[in-house]
């Protein structure tokens, strides 16, 4: 007979590492900072609005281009 553990795959399952995570904002902050945003700012976003930004890379580069006068 299986246990409850041996059947539930969510269980199962391996958890997130803390450095892993970590690691996964720092990358996504850098991408920002290479779309032009100012690190300073970037700096100061929480990591659900870093996500926001990240789904539209274009959208971001052309905001943050820098602006010929």
């Amino acid at each position: 007979m299986a246990t409850t553990l041996q059947r539930n795959k969510n269980r199962t399952r391996p958890t997130k590492s803390n450095s892993a995570r970590t690691k996964r904002q720092n990358d996504q902050r850098k991408r920002l900072v290479a779309l032009g945003m100012d690190e300073a700012v970037v700096a100061l976003m929480n990591p659900r609005d870093v996500l926001t930004k990240l789904k539209y890379p274009a959208k971001v580069a052309k905001e943050f281009a820098p602006k010929d006068a």
